[in-house]
């Protein structure tokens, strides 16, 4: 099965576990070394406004590629009615768009262009 055919979810479940394994990684490069700290810092990093807001910018940067514009439509267009109540499905979808397009790039093993991605967010100083 090729990468691009796995269901949309399914990238995002795991691009989920990438994305905050990049988030952990960091905030405890940035010398932070008290646990609730730690959390507290990335939740504003992991959340779903966060990561739908950091897909936004991504998009609007025309950071992405053609290729992963298309992973994350996908994602984004899935059908689903469920969401987290802390926040709309509108939201929800382009957090989990963000979250399939890391997925993906991860099955592709394109660890470079993860780290570019994740190099945008996490020094973007959007939080």
């Amino acid at each position: 099965m090729k990468v691009v055919e796995i269901n949309s979810l399914v990238l995002a479940y795991l691009g989920d576990t990438v994305y905050e394994n990049y988030v952990r990684k960091f905030l405890v490069q940035q010398g932070i070394a008290h646990v609730d700290e730690l959390q507290k810092k990335a939740v504003q990093y992991v959340s779903a406004n966060s990561q739908s807001r950091f897909l936004q910018r991504l998009i609007d940067d025309n950071f992405l590629t053609e290729e992963e514009l298309a992973v994350v439509k996908r994602a984004r267009n899935y059908k689903t009615t469920s969401h987290p109540k802390s926040c709309d499905i509108i939201t929800y979808k382009y957090a989990t768009g963000l979250e399939a397009l890391i997925g993906y790039l991860d099955l592709e093993q394109k660890s470079d262009r993860i780290q570019e991605i994740m190099s945008f967010i996490l020094e973007g100083k959007l939080c």
